[in-house]
């Protein structure tokens, strides 16, 4: 597959969608996963984003399964070399606990993360969720030692303020210390407020690679969910009733559905070629269970929309 793309300000090439390791652990076990990621990769993909604290979610687990998986794949398939690994570090791994970014802390959480990994460096490195209570400084220092170390090629931030972001991006710049290269907001063709408004502009302005999650928000961006009957069929159909089932969601899917039918493709396709068609976009997230997902993975590549599908979608999600 030749359609990569470089990651930001990096030297690091992916195939433009990247598989969201949050089901390893979770709705896959390791053989499952083991599956899919050979698929994956037999794809032609070669870019994997997981976190240290993926699945703690599931009555059971304590966090770390998910980078666990992928390191056990990553030793029986002698295949570290073509993998793009990236990883998190500073989310919680419980409820009742809080983002944690202090250099203490992240040095201690990277052993842990490469140890489950089976491997000797991360390329991408990221502030999952910004702890605003340690200062930005500390938390750049701490990068820059992992760095030096050879543990960590480059770093990235997730959930961060536009204020944060911006205020470390000055700092690295001032004391000479890593720069994220890297955001992974919330953005989809339903949640695109909150980053257009108010990340856009400076992720242009500091060639960011943009690499967002909930690309497909959580299924429902799939086109399987038409009706309130289909909702009842999935285990978290609910949720995603209840946050994106209004006036504004029918008409999303209405219009992913026409141009999906108009190209002769998947909605799930649609919804990611419409993220890959945005300027600011590197590579969309996107997590996959089923070799139909994958083959979702490979038909959004191809697409090439016309200026009429692009208003179409564009329109149908305006806020």
């Amino acid at each position: 597959m030749e359609n990569k793309r470089v990651l930001g300000q990096s030297d690091l090439e992916i195939v433009p969608i990247i598989f969201g390791g949050n089901v390893f652990g979770w709705t896959l076990n390791e053989t499952q996963s083991f599956e899919i990621l050979d698929s994956f990769l037999d794809k032609g993909f070669n870019a994997i984003d997981t976190a240290n604290n993926y699945s703690h979610w599931v009555p059971g687990n304590k966090g770390g399964e998910s980078e666990a998986i992928i390191g056990n794949w990553l030793k029986e398939r002698g295949n570290r070399d073509k993998i793009i690994l990236m990883t998190k570090v500073g989310g919680r791994f419980g409820y009742d606990t809080k983002p944690n970014t202090k250099a203490t802390y992240i040095k201690e959480q990277v052993e842990l993360s490469l140890n489950r990994l089976k491997t000797d460096y991360i390329d991408l490195y990221q502030t999952h969720y910004d702890d605003e209570s340690t200062a930005i400084e500390e938390t750049l220092r701490a990068y820059e030692d992992l760095i030096k170390e050879g543990k960590v090629k480059y770093i990235g931030a997730s959930n961060i303020k536009k204020e944060r972001l911006k205020e470390s991006i000055e700092i690295s710049d001032q004391q000479n210390l890593p720069k994220y290269i890297s955001l992974q907001p919330e953005y989809n063709l339903y949640d695109r407020e909150n980053y257009e408004k108010n990340y856009l502009s400076l992720v242009l302005e500091n060639n960011l690679a943009v690499i967002p999650y909930y690309s497909l928000a959580s299924g429902f961006l799939s086109g399987k969910y038409l009706s309130d009957d289909d909702f009842a069929k999935s285990a978290r159909g609910e949720g995603i009733q209840k946050r994106y089932w209004n006036e504004r969601g029918q008409r999303i899917v209405a219009a992913l559905n026409d141009v999906a039918n108009a190209y002769r493709t998947t909605a799930s396709s649609v919804a990611l070629a419409w993220l890959l068609a945005q300027e600011s976009i590197t590579a969309p997230i996107a997590s996959a269970t089923k070799e139909s997902h994958l083959e979702a993975f490979q038909a959004a590549l191809q697409i090439r929309f016309g200026e009429d599908a692009i208003q179409k979608l564009n329109e149908a999600s305006e806020y």
